[in-house]
């Protein structure tokens, strides 16, 4: 692995993950188009959470009834989580081995913008919350919180290890491409690939808009309302990011 492949490569018939290393950083040329159309579209939807104000939000949490703010402190731990694991996930997992420079520039935007709703988040619980370590340091011994990471990071860390096992043990190099052991490691790891996606574009799809229909049944009851105008820029935010797990799939 390297972060600057000397070699010229066609890019265009490369393969989206575990190609050749990617080189020069060229946007004037693609293999898929959508990817850098997402990209414009993640740098256009670009926003801060200090924008929103939640004043009224600080004041109609002291109106909440106990088990709705319950309901609302649960769900927000549920959102950190899920956040905390997709703004580092695409990085460490995905970025790696993208093989394509407009989609590595396509997934470099989509966490940046995964930071900016943990950001966001962090924004909502010191403007609501008089102690927001009570919120923080009481995630990880939610029981609940924790069997959903443990499945929600499964898959990732799956691809992860095996990926580093592959490309640590000089797997890349074309001496071991005739091997039968390695060209069944590179199906399964290609296997595991596909699942860590797969699961991805589920997390973005459907375990994010649980939680995010919890944030807006509030907003509609005039409760907690900039809370839910920031859940709603993040909302619009992971539709893009949906996108690019099922152009991936698609195109696969």
């Amino acid at each position: 692995m390297t972060v600057f492949n000397s070699e010229l490569v066609d890019t265009k018939k490369q393969p989206m993950f575990l190609g050749k290393p990617l080189g020069i950083q060229r946007y004037d040329s693609y293999k898929y188009p959508v990817f850098d159309k997402l990209t414009t579209q993640q740098l256009g939807y670009f926003w801060r959470p200090e924008e929103v104000s939640l004043q009224k939000d600080r004041a109609d949490y002291q109106t909440l009834r106990p088990e709705q703010k319950h309901i609302f402190t649960s769900n927000l731990k549920y959102q950190i989580m899920l956040d905390s694991v997709q703004g580092r996930g695409p990085g460490m997992a995905f970025i790696p081995y993208c093989s394509l420079p407009e989609l590595e520039a396509c997934m470099e935007v989509w966490g940046f913008m995964e930071m900016i709703h943990s950001r966001s988040y962090t924004h909502i619980i010191k403007n609501v919350y008089s102690d927001p370590s009570d919120v923080f340091d009481h995630i990880l011994t939610d029981d609940r919180i924790v069997e959903r990471a443990t499945s929600v990071t499964e898959a990732y860390n799956d691809f992860v290890n095996s990926a580093h096992q592959w490309d640590t043990g000089g797997m890349w190099s074309d001496d071991f491409r005739g091997s039968p052991t390695a060209e069944w490691e590179r199906k399964d790891l290609k296997r595991k690939l596909f699942r860590a996606v797969a699961n991805v574009n589920i997390l973005e799809g459907i375990r994010f808009y649980v939680s995010f229909a919890c944030s807006f049944a509030f907003g509609e009851l005039k409760l907690m309302e900039g809370s839910a105008k920031i859940i709603s820029l993040i909302a619009r935010d992971e539709n893009q990011h949906l996108a690019i797990t099922q152009n991936i799939l698609n195109k696969w």
